[in-house]
């Protein structure tokens, strides 16, 4: 690109980008789930035509209910349930994340919810690193580079945390980057779960915490203080511990504040709070006060499929409300690189040698 181009939707996926709370189950191609679903006799979606079916996924998790958007996944999880299904959605989202110029992403999936055919913990994880392995082949084939990183989601509303933080350590040398809880928020804390977050500090494994969507101030002080998140997933609702005077004067409370000093990442995903009910609209999400104040914010996609977006296309939509400019995408963007679960001297490489000369004609 030209130095200084416009923030365009086009021009922000020739830029480098990073990617932390994006759902492997939550990003199928449309053409995709209809094709899996046909393969293994799956008789339940809504429409096998797919500009339909895309429209179905962004309607029906446009209810303003998290426990409602999270019904939209019986269809994908649905088709995902045989090794190869897997392999070609993972490798296709290595392919698309690339495509809109992603160069390190952390996609989370949740091992329990496709062995419902016979299929092992083990054997999805090992499948899903193989179509990742794959999909970063097809990537560098076309000149472009991905590294991409796995976290594995326990479903809250379940008993299985102890279990899959097991696997996930067993496989962090093979791929998988860190461990996540997921699914509702209210009747299912953070602190259900200890066994497995005590099991992962004790094997100094990393792990992030979905709190604050849906629950509010007290979900964001279990994942931290209690079970000892190190970012926390949307974390929408800090700002509720954030009070502005009449003035414009802004006082953080002690939990807000302890997360901005601590510099505790908010993987933040904007349509998708839109949706579930989280904020009202783009143009009132907390991302533009939390962005002033300097909070570790990120800016993610969450669902690509049921939101309709891409990383690219949230922060084109946060330029539009907020006027954000070049230099602020830069900083989001190396947010979310210094916060990833990656090794020191691998985010620093990517830091000096990619994402920072990619910016480098852009910004001031």
């Amino acid at each position: 690109m030209p130095d200084n181009p416009p923030l365009t939707l086009e021009n922000i996926r020739e830029v480098p980008k990073v990617l932390l709370h994006d759902h492997l189950d939550g990003g199928l191609r449309p053409d995709t789930v209809v094709e899996l679903a046909d393969a293994i006799g799956y008789r339940n979606l809504p429409t096998t035509d797919v500009p339909e079916l895309s429209r179905w996924f962004r309607e029906a998790a446009d209810s303003g209910s998290l426990e409602s958007y999270l019904e939209t996944f019986a269809h994908t999880c649905g088709v995902m349930q045989t090794e190869e299904a897997l392999v070609r959605v993972a490798a296709e989202c290595a392919e698309d994340l690339a495509a809109d110029g992603v160069v390190y992403a952390e996609v989370r999936y949740a091992p329990e919810l496709f062995v419902e055919r016979g299929l092992t913990l083990d054997a999805v994880v090992e499948a899903v690193q193989a179509g990742f392995d794959e999909g970063t082949r097809r990537v560098a084939e076309r000149g472009r580079n991905i590294r991409i990183g796995t976290l594995l989601c326990a479903m809250r509303q379940h008993a299985r945390a102890t279990e899959i933080a097991d696997v996930a350590v067993r496989y962090r040398d093979a791929g998988v980057a860190g461990f996540d809880i997921a699914g509702p928020e209210a009747g299912f804390p953070p602190t259900r779960n200890l066994d497995a977050f005590e099991y992962l500090r004790t094997n100094n494994a990393h792990f992030t915490i979905h709190a604050g969507e849906a629950f509010g101030l007290p979900s964001i002080w279990e994942a931290i203080q209690h079970c000892g998140a190190e970012r926390l997933g949307h974390g929408v609702s800090i700002v509720d511990d954030i009070k502005s005077d009449a003035d414009g004067t802004v006082h953080l409370g002690r939990l807000a504040a302890y997360v901005r000093d601590r510099r505790i990442p908010l993987e933040m995903c904007p349509s998708s709070n839109v949706q579930t009910g989280a904020v009202r609209s783009i143009a009132e999400h907390p991302i533009g006060l939390l962005a002033r104040l300097r909070f570790r914010v990120t800016v993610n996609t969450d669902n690509r499929l049921m939101s309709g977006c891409t990383v690219s296309s949230e922060f084109a939509a946060l330029a539009r409300e907020f006027g954000y400019g070049w230099d602020d995408v830069r900083w989001f963007t190396l947010n979310a690189m210094k916060s990833a679960f990656l090794d020191f001297d691998r985010r620093l490489d990517l830091i000096n040698n990619v994402i920072k000369p990619g910016y480098a004609h852009l910004t001031n």
